[in-house]
């Protein structure tokens, strides 16, 4: 079975279109033309306006799987303390020192000493027998990272691009769950909806947990649905100016008979004027009107959840390099489709492991005793936003081209066998799309090969 599924990739890797080198463009990328980069492209191919589900559906969808998912929480619903046993579980259980050796980038190994420092600034000796529990709202973008520095640090391969220590972002209007203070008073642990991890104290606002819940749930909210979105330019005020906004952003709108002629300075009839959370000098929340050009790409409400948006979606981070755990200020592969989701109100879990096992959708789950034709004849009748798992990566399916599934990807790798047999390594390092069947993890191993489940979102 195993020998079969892979034949016929390489049957069909030597079938596609060799790289393309044509009216001077080139590209090492198998199958793919210049007209497929298009969103265009696809949603004449197909792609239905229909909604999938309701507003009233994704809010029971989010509330159910806050209910069963163990990796997804409520941060408001957070208990209000934690036992020293509990506390210093959350702190090992972010922060544990790895089975497998560390580098920095230069090459240098980590030593105990190392991990003894960052494990000082853990700050385990501050744990009392009850902790409370404080709340706080992400003022901008930010990091989530293993222990309480900004070290990057590689594994054995040295690949600069990973560092092993960040784990995630968080974006402006987020709510989170403050465990705990490191020694140096400048991170904190924090449980945010899909991860637990430490992240720089000054990119939060205190304020309690009922204030958080009133400004995040009210019904009146613009959400970012392009890639990337700043608030305006305000010289005078830093926490307001060009703040960066990414997609799948809430925030709140300014009531229109309280937004006034002129904002900081400019006239706001122009612009969408939204409720930004800051910060004081003591750390404490301060809602602020920041103004958004009427341009930019945001919607009022959540976009409605159909294939077409999905397309749409996806194809707004074409080209975006990729960031695992959301550095280099941009995503990885969960991130991504975790992004184009909350464009829809949608929430998933951080990594592609717990994406997968997860129970929410509908699952078409495969193994190493799974028929290769079981498993084509369920490639082949993938929907449109259908996400493709394999271990350590997630994919999202665009559509059929002569009978071809293609989807688009926040990917590092690059590999197919060759017309001759040989096989092709090379980086893609970003937002891309591409052939399925081609693609190979080495000249042994296709993608398909790995394939343990295709989830739809219903």
């Amino acid at each position: 079975m195993h020998r079969s599924i892979i034949a016929l990739s390489i049957t069909l890797g030597v079938a596609f279109s060799a790289p393309m080198h044509a009216e001077g463009w080139q590209s090492d990328v198998i199958g793919v033309t210049q007209s497929q980069l298009s969103p265009s492209y696809w949603l004449a191919k197909g792609g239905s306006a229909k909604m999938i589900m309701t507003e009233a559906q994704i809010a029971a969808f989010n509330e159910k799987l806050i209910k069963d998912n163990k990796y997804i929480v409520d941060p408001l619903s957070f208990q209000k303390s934690l036992t020293k046993d509990e506390l210093t579980s959350a702190i090992h259980s972010a922060s544990s020192i790895p089975k497998s050796p560390r580098f920095f980038t230069d090459g240098r190994q980590l030593t105990a000493k190392d991990f003894a420092k960052y494990q000082a600034n853990l700050n385990l000796n501050k744990v009392a027998d009850s902790n409370e529990v404080r709340f706080a709202v992400v003022v901008k973008r930010t990091a989530l990272r293993t222990f309480p520095t900004w070290d990057r640090v590689l594994n054995s391969g040295l690949d600069q691009d990973l560092d092993r220590f960040q784990e995630s972002g968080m974006f402006p209007g987020e709510a989170v769950a403050v465990l705990h203070q490191s020694a140096d008073k400048k991170w904190l642990l924090v449980r945010a909806y899909n991860y637990l991890a430490w992240t720089p104290a000054e990119d939060l606002a205190f304020a309690d947990a009922d204030k958080i819940k009133a400004y995040r749930e009210q019904d009146n909210f613009l959400v970012v649905t392009g890639a990337k979105v700043n608030t305006a330019y305000v010289p005078s005020d830093e926490s307001l100016s060009e703040v960066q906004l990414d997609m799948g952003v809430r925030l709140p709108l300014v009531d229109n008979e309280q937004v006034p002629y002129l904002l900081n300075g400019q006239n706001s009839y122009a612009s969408h004027v939204v409720q930004l959370p800051t910060r004081d000098e003591q750390g404490k929340l301060v809602i602020k009107a920041a103004m958004i050009s009427k341009t930019a790409d945001v919607n009022l409400g959540y976009l409605d959840y159909n294939e077409q948006n999905l397309i749409k979606q996806g194809f707004k981070f074409l080209g975006e390099r990729y960031g695992w755990g959301h550095d280099y200020n941009g995503r990885d592969c969960t991130g991504f489709v975790g992004e184009i989701y909350k464009s829809f109100g949608l929430l998933m879990p951080r990594n592609s492991g717990q994406q997968g096992s997860s129970e929410y959708g509908k699952n078409s789950r495969f193994d190493k005793n799974t028929a290769a034709d079981d498993k084509l004849s369920t490639v082949k009748n993938m929907a449109i936003g259908d996400l493709i798992y394999i271990p350590g990566h997630v994919m999202m399916y665009l559509g059929e081209h002569h009978g071809e599934p293609y989807v688009i990807h926040d990917v590092k790798g690059l590999g197919y066998n060759k017309g001759d047999g040989s096989f092709y390594s090379s980086a893609l390092n970003g937002v891309s799309v591409t052939p399925l069947l081609p693609l190979r993890l080495s000249q042994e191993t296709s993608y398909l090969d790995r394939v343990y489940n295709i989830k739809r979102i219903r």
